[in-house]
């Protein structure tokens, strides 16, 4: 029996949790937050309020169109430029980039879910700006390994252990800092955060990739998939 100040018992293997606790300057994190609260505000679920830039995808038909993506917010690129310095990241392109507010006021949350194995690719990133969180992880149940496309995702992380279908793990996401959910983690792990790990006004951005066929060298690269590399390259000023 391992023992640790929060929580004792037998210790699992774990692999493809990245965290970098002190990601973003004070300053950097200020920058960010203000660059948010200038821009304009969509509803989403479970409480939430999102903004979204990257192309339109239905991840039901498999079909993606540039819908009304022009690119990246001026205010936030030293990000993409910062994920330049994590070696995990190396050759990270991003393609979507994601603010979530998470208001306790309105008892936001998120449910348990695997990020989408189609489209969105091996690396999940999380810039935690604003607000301590804490992201819990449920291991996939067999019942829902037709769900995500996960039939999509790399058959070497597919190797599903029924002995951990009841361990919770918890992983905490401090103001500031960075995550990247890769590998077992990524895609044999649902994630959520919970009603009551929201205690105070959270600010997440959230970055995606594309999978290996819609890469440059990639046999889905096409007209479509080049407009929307094209655009993931250009700054947006945000009146």
């Amino acid at each position: 029996m391992d023992e640790h100040p929060n929580h004792s018992g037998i210790s699992i293997n774990y692999p493809g949790i990245y965290i970098d606790m002190d990601f973003l300057s004070s300053s950097e994190a200020e920058i960010l937050s203000k660059g948010i609260d200038e821009t304009h505000w969509d509803l989403s679920q479970s409480g939430r309020r999102k903004q979204n830039f990257g192309p339109k995808c239905n991840f039901k038909k498999q079909k993606i169109a540039v819908g009304s993506f022009n690119g990246f917010p001026e205010f936030s690129l030293f990000v993409q430029e910062k994920f330049k310095l994590v070696p995990i990241m190396e050759g990270f392109q991003t393609i979507e980039q994601c603010t979530l507010e998470y208001n306790p006021d309105r008892g936001a949350s998120i449910d348990p879910h695997i990020d989408d194995c189609w489209i969105w690719g091996e690396r999940i990133v999380t810039v935690n700006v604003k607000g301590d969180s804490v992201l819990t992880m449920t291991y996939l149940q067999e019942k829902d390994r037709d769900r995500y496309n996960l039939s999509l995702a790399p058959a070497s992380y597919l190797q599903f252990d029924e002995s951990l279908s009841n361990v919770i793990v918890r992983i905490p996401m401090p103001e500031r800092s960075l995550l990247v959910m890769t590998k077992e983690a990524r895609y044999q792990w649902e994630h959520r955060i919970l009603r009551d790990d929201v205690k105070e006004l959270r600010l997440c951005l959230a970055y995606r990739e594309f999978t290996p066929p819609y890469l440059q060298e990639g046999e889905k690269f096409g007209p479509c998939i080049h407009e929307i590399y094209d655009l993931a390259s250009k700054k947006v000023t945000l009146l």
